[in-house]
């Protein structure tokens, strides 16, 4: 099958998807886009082609864009593959692309760096809120002159703008944390 041949038959199967999921007949949808329910069920079955211009009635009159009836569906765009990046004792695989959901930044960090015993530890601060759940382990959250135990199955949520930095407990921990612009800037350093 060619490219061409497998977009046609992939908007073929959402425009009839999108009718059956409205639950509504091809005359339903032909009083809604002005053609005649046997153009429409022609070009459902492949039949006919489908004209630009019927495409963009089409895809108004089910409500959705024709980017969306013609997205790919390659698992390129679905599927993320992480890379690493480790810097100061920490791995980070960053789970989400540019632009995620309401400008957040999703990754999955691994933390082996032990909290200073001196108390020498360098805090971090920067506008915004952070935060994390503990997948394994246990994070020992440095929140100012606060020493705060998060363990596996626990969250922490914080302003970022109280001094604060991340540390692992008695061994390596795993956390998912969520990032907002100005944390993606602090606490991500993307490999060159």
């Amino acid at each position: 099958m060619t490219q061409e041949t497998d977009v046609d038959t992939l908007v073929r199967r959402r425009l009839k998807g999108l009718r059956l999921a409205r639950g509504w007949s091809l005359d339903d949808l032909a009083e809604r886009c002005f053609l005649s329910p046997s153009t429409l069920s022609r070009i459902e079955t492949g039949h006919r082609r489908i004209g630009l211009d019927q495409l963009t009635s089409l895809a108004r009159a089910l409500g959705t864009s024709l980017d969306q009836l013609v997205e790919s569906v390659d698992d390129g765009d679905v599927v993320i593959r992480p890379h690493q990046d480790r810097a100061g004792g920490t791995t980070t695989w960053l789970l989400s692309r540019e632009g995620g959901p309401q400008g957040l930044t999703v990754a999955k960090m691994r933390i082996t760096q032990q909290a200073d015993a001196q108390g020498g530890d360098e805090l971090g601060v920067h506008p915004g809120t952070d935060w994390f759940t503990v997948l394994s382990g246990t994070v020992l959250l440095l929140l100012g002159e606060r020493r705060i135990l998060v363990q596996t199955g626990q969250a922490a949520q914080f302003s970022t703008m109280i001094p604060h930095a991340l540390r692992a407990h008695t061994g390596p921990a795993e956390i998912l944390v969520f990032l907002d612009h100005d944390g993606q800037r602090t606490h991500l350093h993307p490999s060159a």
